[in-house]
């Protein structure tokens, strides 16, 4: 029997939930899906234990979900690399580590998997090698990516039925395990999920004057003080509905990665942030609106005009005006205030519109099984 070739994935959290929940997922589908051994090296399991509550953060090393999870310390304790050795978002692998690479008869598959971008330039540098400069080792670039000559999205076999099945029924038991009302005719959702610089009292005051009933679902501890503030209240928790005018704000528990799907599927318009929750958006076939994360010397600004000149070329010009304005006020460039309406205003053909552009991202494939293929290659 051929043994299963045996992958390591290294990650240091920046980005907290985005990149723990990034790794994770991946991992699983390696599992999953592939048959393959997985351990996953991260360097904040209480990160990583708030969207899988199994994790036990006091463990070193255990196995969940077929995956091996590892603490990655400071002092790397020395072990036998894997075939394929994932270093995520350019985090640099441990010293001793990547001797033990060079060290080996076969060198491994050793490859830099990067943030998701849809800049231009990623596709001049996928798949890129990067040779070692003292020892036998060649690493290469590999880019997520929207647009075919890249790595695709992250993916599961199952991901789309599964919402296809999230019918009205599974809705109304949803809503109820989060002690919510089943949803109203003519009251709009929203999930909330943002960084704290993100104008939260200008969309609630938009909201606030709206022409329909909004419900705004807000997981625990993400921006509470900021719900608190323009509620006049100390920091309000799970549980509690705060209400203004037709404006409804519910504070839900931090959501485990496969209710927050469902959270996305059960939503109207979903806001969310960093990369792991901005993909998931795009999968949930519902209005979006994205939170980037900020980064020194305004590039994540680059990264935000790009995708939206992408993500907006096949709309008519009306939709991509409102789509351009709330985005950019979103993110600190305009005012929610003005945006809002206009966007509001074009819910139906903007959720038309989400379908039509996941069918444009299937071709490209999936970015796990991308990568697996890639791993095979002869020349590598």
């Amino acid at each position: 029997m051929l043994k299963k070739p045996r992958w390591d994935i290294f990650c240091t959290i920046i980005d907290n939930f985005g990149d723990a929940g990034f790794c994770w997922r991946l991992a699983r589908q390696l599992v999953n899906e592939h048959g393959l051994e997985v351990r996953l090296w991260v360097d904040d399991l209480s990160i990583l234990s708030q969207i899988e509550p199994a994790i036990d953060v006091d463990e070193d090393q255990q196995c969940l979900r077929a995956v091996e999870v590892c603490c990655w310390r400071e002092s790397f304790v020395s072990t036998q690399p894997a075939d394929v050795v994932i270093e995520t978002f350019s985090c640099t692998l441990p010293d001793n580590y990547i001797l033990a690479m060079a060290d080996l008869p076969q060198q491994p598959v050793w490859i830099n998997l990067e943030y998701l971008s849809a800049e231009n330039w990623t596709l001049d540098c996928h798949c890129l090698p990067s040779f070692h400069p003292h020892l036998s080792l060649t690493k290469y670039f590999f880019f997520p990516g929207f647009v075919e000559g890249t790595g695709g999205l992250l993916l599961e076999k199952s991901l789309l039925s599964a919402r296809v099945s999230f019918n009205n029924v599974s809705q109304d038991i949803f809503f109820q395990e989060l002690g919510l009302q089943s949803r109203r005719d003519g009251e709009l959702y929203i999930s909330l999920f943002c960084y704290d610089d993100a104008p939260i009292e200008e969309l609630l005051s938009a909201c606030v004057i709206s022409d329909v009933p909004i419900r705004v679902l807000v997981p625990q501890h993400s921006v509470n003080n900021a719900i608190g503030m323009f509620f006049g209240i100390d920091s309000p928790t799970v549980g509690q509905v705060l209400q203004s005018a037709k404006l409804k704000v519910c504070i839900i528990p931090f959501l485990e990665q496969d209710k927050y799907d469902q959270l996305l599927w059960a939503c109207d318009i979903n806001f969310v942030r960093g990369e792991d929750s901005f993909v998931r958006a795009q999968w949930a076939e519902r209005v979006f609106i994205w939170n980037i994360y900020p980064q020194a010397e305004q590039s994540h600004r680059l990264k935000l005009e790009a995708f939206l000149n992408l993500y907006t070329e096949r709309m008519s010009p009306e939709m991509s005006v409102a789509v351009c304005s709330l985005w950019n006020a979103w993110n600190g460039n305009g005012q929610m205030i003005n945006a809002w309406p206009i966007f509001a205003a074009q819910m139906t053909e903007l959720t038309e519109y989400s379908n039509k552009w996941i069918r444009q991202l299937l071709p490209i494939g999936d970015l796990t099984s991308n990568l697996v293929r890639f791993s095979r290659k002869d020349q590598i």
